[in-house]
Order: structure tokens, then C-alpha cells, then sequence
């Protein structure tokens, strides 16, 4: 089993089904903080490198692109090398900063939301 800790500190099954999970490394933009398996992660057009996703940003992470796949080290000082999904059946209750808005952009996508197995 995959566990994730959601925002309101319960342990869910990260997973809702058995699509191929692909991971892909990624560098974490500096400023981002301490983040956990599972945020839901947006790309910063100005630099390629990812964040959190945020409807409300206009930088490039207001478009949901992938779903962090461990916990990643302290991004708030520097930038830091980690892992994200780039595809798999996701729990929606798993998801760090998982909304409506980030549900469409996954549509089309590898990416798929469900709930708990």
C-alpha cells in the first residue's frame, strides 16, 4: 500500500486504481517549502521548474501538470531535486492542493482522479 497524509492529517491510500505509474525527476522551485508525497505540482513557465500547483498564480502553476511522488526536501531556501508522477489513478482525498480547476486540467492527460480503492 501507498499511504499519503491529506491536509487534515488522516492517512488515505494514495492510489484509486492500477494505471501505469510513470515517475520523472523534477527540481523544485526555491520558495516552495516543505512538500509532501502527493501535492499536486504546477510548472513554472519562467523556469521549468515545478511548485505548487495554485489556481490563482499566473506563473504557470495554475495549470496542474503532475503529482509529487515522495516527500521532498525543504525547497524554501533553494531549489531541490525530487520525483513526481507524471501519470497514474489517483485518490482525489490523497492530493495536496487538488481542486476542481486542477481535476480539468488533468482531463486529457495520463494523470486520472478517483477515490480510495
Amino acid at each position: 500500500m501507498d499511504l499519503a497524509m491529506t491536509q487534515d492529517n488522516s492517512i488515505v491510500q494514495l492510489f484509486a486504481g492500477d494505471f501505469p505509474r510513470v515517475v520523472k525527476p523534477v527540481v523544485i522551485a526555491s520558495g516552495s517549502g516543505l512538500l509532501v508525497k502527493g501535492t499536486v505540482l504546477g510548472k513554472v513557465t519562467a523556469s521549468g521548474k515545478y511548485a505548487p500547483y495554485d489556481d490563482t498564480k499566473v506563473d504557470g502553476t495554475e495549470v496542474a501538470k503532475l503529482v509529487l511522488s515522495e516527500d521532498a526536501d525543504d525547497a524554501t531556501l533553494a531549489d531541490v531535486n525530487s520525483i513526481a508522477y507524471a501519470s497514474g489513478h489517483f485518490n482525489s482525498a490523497a492530493l495536496t492542493g487538488y481542486d476542481a480547476a486542477a481535476g480539468v486540467d488533468f482531463e486529457g492527460s495520463p494523470i486520472f482522479i478517483g477515490t480510495d480503492l
